[in-house]
C-alpha cells in the first residue's frame, strides 16, 4: 500500500459515527461569554501539563501548543486550542493518524489510497499529515467527509492550481498549516464525497475554501491567495467558525460570510475572525457580511484598495482590538462599507469598534444603537489591545515547523 495509518486512541471513535449527523447544525452558540471562560481555562491547564506559563507571543492559540519541542508527537492536541465560535471544531482528533504520500488527484471518483482525496472521504475520523514537502493540483473540488483534519505541519504543502477545498453539510473540520493558491473553477463532472456516494457537481466558483452548509470549522494559520473568487466563503446557513492565523495577499473580494441579502437562514451565522494578517494586494471583503454575528478582533489590515469590512441585510459586526492601517489613497481611507442600502437603513445595523488602532487616516463609520444582546452573540473571545496585533500575528500564515523544535 502507498499509504500508512498510524494507530492512536480510539476511545471515542464508535460513539462519533453514531452521532455524527446530529453535530450539523445552524444553531448559534447562546453564551459567548461561558465559551471565553471555557477556552481560557483549557488553555490554561494545557499549558500546565506541558510545563509552560506561555511562549511569550500572546497569541492564545500558538500559546496552547507552539511551547511544545515535541508538537509532532502529539499533533492531535491541536483541536485542545481552538478559541472562538469554531472552538469545538476536533476535526480528526479521536481518530487515527493517516499520512498522505501520493501527490496526485487523477480520479475523483475513484482516488487512489495514499492520496489527500482518498483521506477526506472517508467516513471515520482521520487526522492528515503529509509525508513529504508537496504541491497537489486537484483535478475537482476536494470535497471533505465529517471529522476530518488537514495539518500540513511539518511540510511545506501546496493545494494550487485546480480547484480547492469544499466543507458542504459536514461538520467538525480544521484545515490547517497548508498553503492555498491560485484556485480555478471545477465542475460538470463526478467527485465522491464519501467511500459509498459520488454525485455529478456543477460549475463551482473557485474559492480557496468553501464552506457551504458546514458547522464546526477552524481554518488556522494557512497562507491563502489569488484564487477566481473568495479566499474563504462561507454561505447556506453555515455557523460555529473559526478563521485565525491565516495570512492572505493579492487577492480581490477575499471573504464573503452570508449566501444573499433574501436568505435568512444566515441568521444564525457566528463567525470569528481573529490573530489574521490581511497582506499586500487585497482590494475588498475582508470580511464581507450577511445577517449574521460576526467577531472581527486582533487581526492586522495593512492593505485595501477599496475597504477592510462590510456588508449588507444588516449584520452585527464587532470589530476590537484591530490595527487598520489605510491606503494613501485618500478616496479609500474608510474602513467600513455599508453595502446594498441607504443610511436610513444601514445606520440601524449594529457595527461598532471598541480599542481599535486607526492609521494613516483610516476611520471606522458606527451603526446602530449598540444592543447588548446583538453584540453579545458577536463576541467570542477578549481582545487584546490593538497595540499588541503586530506580535499576535507575527506568524501568521503556513508555519515553516520543523520536527524535534518548537515550531
Amino acid at each position: 500500500m502507498a499509504f500508512a495509518i498510524l494507530p492512536l486512541s480510539l476511545s471515542l471513535l464508535m460513539s462519533l459515527l453514531l452521532v455524527a449527523p446530529n453535530y450539523i447544525s445552524s444553531s448559534p452558540v447562546q453564551d459567548p461569554e461561558t465559551v471565553v471562560e471555557e477556552v481560557h481555562k483549557s488553555i490554561n491547564a494545557s499549558r500546565r501539563k506541558l510545563g509552560y506559563l506561555s511562549c511569550g507571543t500572546g497569541n492564545p492559540i500558538d500559546d496552547c501548543w507552539r511551547c511544545d519541542p515535541n508538537w509532532e508527537k502529539n499533533r492531535q492536541r491541536l483541536a485542545d486550542c481552538a478559541i472562538g465560535f469554531g472552538k469545538h471544531a476536533i476535526g480528526g482528533r479521536d481518530g487515527k493518524i493517516y499520512v498522505v504520500t501520493d501527490s496526485g488527484d487523477d480520479d475523483p471518483v475513484t482516488p487512489k489510497p495514499g492520496t489527500l482525496r482518498y483521506a477526506v472521504i472517508q467516513d471515520e475520523p482521520l487526522w492528515i499529515i503529509f509525508a513529504r514537502d508537496m504541491t497537489i493540483k486537484l483535478k475537482e473540488e476536494l470535497i471533505m467527509n465529517s471529522f476530518k483534519t488537514i495539518d500540513g505541519r511539518g511540510a511545506s504543502v501546496h493545494i494550487a492550481g485546480g480547484p480547492c477545498i469544499t466543507v458542504q453539510y459536514v461538520t467538525n473540520i480544521i484545515i490547517h498549516g497548508i498553503n492555498i493558491h491560485d484556485c480555478k473553477s471545477g465542475g460538470n463532472a463526478y467527485v465522491r464525497d464519501s467511500p459509498n456516494h459520488y454525485g455529478w457537481r456543477t460549475i463551482s466558483d473557485g474559492d480557496g475554501v468553501s464552506i457551504f452548509g458546514g458547522s464546526h470549522v477552524w481554518v488556522d494559520h494557512c497562507s491563502l491567495a489569488n484564487c477566481n473568487d473568495g479566499l474563504i466563503d462561507a454561505i447556506h446557513g453555515s455557523t460555529a467558525i473559526t478563521i485565525s492565523n491565516n495570512y492572505m495577499t493579492h487577492h480581490n473580494k477575499v471573504m464573503l460570510l452570508g449566501h444573499s441579502d433574501s436568505y435568512t437562514q444566515d441568521k444564525n451565522m457566528q463567525i470569528t475572525i481573529a490573530f489574521n494578517h490581511f497582506g499586500e494586494g487585497l482590494v475588498q471583503r475582508m470580511p464581507r457580511c450577511r445577517h449574521g454575528y460576526f467577531h472581527v478582533v486582533n487581526n492586522d489590515y495593512s492593505h485595501w484598495e477599496m475597504y477592510a469590512i462590510g456588508g449588507s441585510a444588516s449584520p452585527t459586526i464587532n470589530s476590537q482590538g484591530n490595527r487598520f492601517l489605510a491606503p494613501n489613497d485618500r478616496f479609500n481611507k474608510e474602513v467600513t462599507k455599508h453595502e446594498d442600502a441607504p443610511e436610513s437603513e444601514w445606520k440601524n445595523w449594529n457595527w461598532r469598534s471598541e480599542g481599535d488602532s486607526l492609521l494613516n487616516g483610516a476611520f471606522f463609520t458606527p451603526s446602530g444603537a449598540g444592543a447588548s444582546s446583538s453584540y453579545a452573540k458577536a463576541s467570542s473571545l477578549g481582545a487584546r489591545p490593538s497595540s499588541l496585533v503586530t506580535s499576535i500575528t507575527a506568524g501568521a500564515g503556513a508555519l515553516a515547523c520543523k520536527k524535534g523544535s518548537r515550531c
